[in-house]
């Protein structure tokens, strides 16, 4: 068996140099590829090359599913625009949504309907309520903000999503947990101590109506469309190259927003599976557009490929972070923060430890589902011989996974939303980063209280 060496300290230092030099440069995908060939050179030494080479090879191979389903978001959401359906939807909305505190409120109750998986969430409340928050001169990040923080967060506290499908399954893999109970019952119990979650979703309308003020980039993202009306940067104006004449021309339909949409929520829902889903909806968009001639077919085959190729950004900074994850394991990063906190774990402060040390190690790599399934193994059984709440820890460890999937600038969720919202992905990580901390406090605190008092 191939020893791992121990870093120490040294471990930390590639993550260090990822966050700190995308704060610097404001570019993602170099950070992480650079963070990951640090991990490499330490693991791999001579081969550092062959070692990265080998990790991004890995990445796509083993995630072909996601390149199509996010490749095919793009083409979806690109074909739900140029159809004029968005806009006959937002033109549907703006009825309700008369302000901006409505329309991103509205954008909040969208988000917690939407519970069965984050990327359909995310998805759906872009593309209904960009244009309608737009009218109303609400800045892109603040929407961007509300649907990342109704995305995970709102998933995991849905027992039937597929973030509960997920982690019920990695509980009933752990033969402690199993031969307490099954996994789904674990689910179950755990979902009122997924403190994060319930904290992120409903600090959302405290920000909007102004309960808790806007600060830092998004109090700066107001100040900029008050002054310049603009509800995005200048760095975000090359994802927002639609015509403006075009728009303003267009009559919307709103039948080419809500047919394929409401397919694709109910395919999903019945298939589990959201790629499947998205072919479906895709081929209704093909035959529904050309019926009515809204869109010829020529124009159809383009808008496809301009959509899935409008991915691409995202994609690499998606194959980034996971090659980011395979290099911090070859240096055993996860072993390392665990090894350096398990002095410290009281049955007491054991959930709220827990929550510290996922969330810290998801938010690094970028792991939203891959750091708390290796966790599960380790802490879940410490958590049963140290006396601690078993169902207050596994949500700590689910919690510390949606504060990844968040929080992170590098994540999934974050670069989708970005993405979906057409602004950079940093000005979106670092416009929410604030509330999302804050989150994270208000968890902690209650894994504290919670985890002294039973």
């Amino acid at each position: 068996m191939e020893q791992v060496v121990d870093f120490g300290l040294l471990t930390l230092v590639p993550p260090i140099v990822i966050i700190v030099f995308a704060l610097i440069t404001k570019r993602t995908f170099e950070a992480l590829i650079i963070g990951a060939t640090l991990g490499f050179l330490m693991s791999a030494k001579t081969g550092v090359l062959s070692a990265l080479l080998d990790g991004l090879m890995t990445v796509v191979a083993e995630n072909a599913w996601m390149w199509l389903t996010l490749g095919l978001f793009g083409s979806f959401v690109l074909l739900l625009e140029k159809s004029k359906g968005a806009l006959g939807f937002g033109e549907a909305v703006i009825k309700f949504a008369n302000g901006p505190k409505k329309s991103l409120i509205i954008s909040w109750i969208l988000g917690i309907i939407i519970f069965m998986d984050d990327y359909l969430n995310i998805l759906t409340v872009s593309v209904s309520m960009k244009d309608v928050c737009d009218k109303h001169k609400t800045p892109r990040e603040m929407l961007a903000y509300v649907i990342d923080s109704t995305g995970a967060p709102v998933c995991v506290l849905v027992p039937i999503s597929t973030w509960a499908i997920f982690f019920s399954g990695v509980f009933q893999s752990q033969p402690e947990i199993a031969a307490l109970g099954t996994g789904t019952g674990f689910y179950y119990s755990a979902i009122p101590y997924m403190f994060y979650a319930w904290a992120a979703v409903l600090i959302v309308p405290m920000v909007v109506v102004g309960i808790i003020p806007k600060v830092f980039g998004m109090k700066k993202a107001y100040d900029r469309v008050d002054t310049t009306g603009m509800v995005y940067s200048e760095a975000s104006r090359k994802y927002n190259e639609v015509s403006l004449e075009e728009q303003k021309e267009a009559k919307g339909r709103i039948i080419n927003f809500l047919l394929p949409i409401i397919l694709l929520i109910i395919i999903a829902i019945y298939t589990m599976d959201l790629l499947y889903a998205l072919v479906i909806a895709l081929i209704v968009q093909l035959i529904l557009y050309i019926a009515t001639k809204t869109i010829k077919f020529g124009d159809y085959c383009d808008f496809f490929a301009k959509g899935f190729a409008n991915m691409i950004p995202m994609l690499f900074i998606c194959v980034g972070a996971l090659t980011v994850k395979i290099s911090m394991d070859s240096i055993a990063l996860p072993a390392y923060i665990i090894n350096a906190v398990l002095p410290y774990m009281s049955p007491g402060l054991f959930p709220a430890i827990t929550f510290i040390v996922v969330a810290g190690l998801s938010f690094i790599t970028g792991s939203n589902w891959g750091i708390p399934a290796v966790t599960v193994p380790i802490l879940a059984p410490l958590a049963i011989l140290s006396g601690a709440s078993l169902p207050m820890t596994l949500g700590a460890i689910v919690s510390g996974g949606t504060f990844g999937s968040h929080a992170c600038f590098y994540s999934d969720a974050t670069v989708l939303t970005s993405q979906a919202c057409g602004i950079e992905n940093l000005e979106h990580a670092f416009t929410q980063i604030p509330y999302a901390v804050i989150g994270a406090i208000i968890a902690i605190v209650l894994y504290v209280v919670c985890g002294l008092a039973l």
